[in-house]
């Protein structure tokens, strides 16, 4: 069972784990030991998740959340399959917690007259630059 936060834990039946032999190098390791994790958590199905939070979880997850409504996580990254292991869990550990975190609205504001004489002045400017480049001379 892996502990998100004092609410939320994710079940053992809801992550499968399938261990892969790794490319790169791995010495007399290499051919030999499976130490690549393909980490895959069955989020749709989770009963510890609001709605919201899966939704925000698919935008956040991208190409590694499936047509099924699962999370894939790799890691290959070190030559130990322990610590692989926890670097995925640590992985979908993040996920979880960044759609978690309820985004603030954005409230719509207007540009200070300021900026709008500064951004007409440079308007003008440009507009004069351009004409002088036609050869039409008024």
């Amino acid at each position: 069972m892996i502990t998100i936060n004092d609410k939320i834990s994710i079940q053992d039946w809801e992550i499968t784990e399938q261990f892969v032999r790794a490319s790169g190098p791995g010495g007399q390791n290499v051919n030999k030991v499976s130490t690549k994790v393909s980490l895959r958590y069955e989020a749709d199905r989770s009963p510890n998740l609001s709605a919201a939070v899966k939704t925000r979880l698919k935008k956040i997850a991208g190409t590694k959340w499936t047509v099924d409504g699962a999370i894939i996580i790799q890691c290959d990254e070190t030559r130990s399959q322990i610590r692989n292991r926890e670097i995925a869990q640590d992985r979908l550990k993040d996920l979880i917690k960044k759609a978690l975190v309820v985004p603030k609205r954005r409230r719509p504001t207007k540009p200070s007259r300021g900026a709008i004489e500064r951004r007409l002045k440079s308007k003008k400017i440009r507009a004069e630059v351009k004409s002088l480049r036609s050869g039409k001379i008024k």
